[in-house]
């Protein structure tokens, strides 16, 4: 009985100290301060990505960039993985996202590296624009004024 216990105990240290191994980064921008948010899922997002259309909103999902390039995309196993079912994430030097108490920003080269957000979850908040749809318009939508990145 004691063993097992023991057992859990240390199970659980392990799970907590594991979670613990990546940083959290948080980058904020003083773009939309005072804004309130709408907390929604990124399916949900883009199956009412019209509904949203300029208002402000908190989304969780995978972030994706390279050439011509800047989407939260579906890592949903059991989805669609089209364009048609990301969302184009417009960063924009308006809204300079740093590191709350550092002037390191998202986009700097700090540390003999850039923040590597790529194939990453980002939960971002900004104002959804349904109109814009990235580069080749095969977006559904666009989240424009991102005045906060949290990476996992």
């Amino acid at each position: 009985m004691f063993t097992d216990k023991l057992i859990f105990v240390g199970i659980i240290a392990a799970l907590a100290l594991a979670s613990c191994s990546r940083p959290q980064n948080i980058y904020t921008s003083e773009c939309s301060e005072g804004v309130i948010y709408k907390k929604i899922t990124f399916s949900h997002l883009v199956d009412s990505l019209k509904y949203y259309d300029k208002q402000y909103v908190e989304v969780t999902g995978k972030y994706v960039e390279g050439k011509q390039l800047s989407a939260l995309v579906n890592d949903s196993t059991f989805a669609e993985h089209s364009n048609r079912r990301s969302v184009w994430v417009n960063f924009s030097q308006d809204c300079a996202l740093v590191l709350p108490g550092t002037n390191t920003g998202l986009f700097q080269f700090g540390d003999g590296n850039f923040s590597k957000i790529n194939n990453r979850l980002l939960t971002i908040r900004g104002r959804v624009d349904k109109h814009q749809k990235g580069p080749g318009k095969d977006y559904r939508g666009a989240i424009d004024m991102v005045s906060y990145v949290r990476i996992y």
